[in-house]
């Protein structure tokens, strides 16, 4: 399993053209103590970039993007009855969808581990 990381501060564990979707725990810190998630409905195309959760927390909402495009084919529906699995386990448990990649050279686009620490060390 490869991990990438978006500038937007979501992960992506990639399996078999299957992207495992979370945001980072740099994001979960930004946020604070989350109290609402809401996913998107399994079957539904997204496109690399488009909005496809939600989360909200004490401080603020914010949108969740995709990463790559494809087609969500499953979601966590832990986090809709626990959100704050997000605070705990951001890039573990507390994923958010699963997508069948339609466009894997997007993967290109988005950095491994190193490289998005170094971007967030920017910021």
């Amino acid at each position: 399993m490869t991990t990438y990381y978006s500038k937007d501060h979501e992960w992506v564990a990639v399996s078999g053209g299957v992207a495992t979707v979370g945001i980072t725990t740099y994001a979960q810190s930004q946020l604070g103590d989350v109290v609402y998630v809401e996913l998107p409905d399994v079957g539904r195309s997204v496109s690399r970039g488009d909005d496809a959760a939600v989360v909200e927390s004490v401080k603020a909402a914010s949108e969740v993007y995709a990463p790559v495009s494809g087609e969500v084919t499953e979601v966590n529906n832990a986090l809709t009855d626990s959100p704050a699995m997000v605070n705990e386990d951001p890039e573990g448990a507390a994923w958010f969808m699963k997508l069948r990649i339609s466009n894997e050279g997007e993967l290109a686009e988005l950095m491994d581990e190193a490289a998005y620490k170094a971007y967030v060390d920017t910021l």
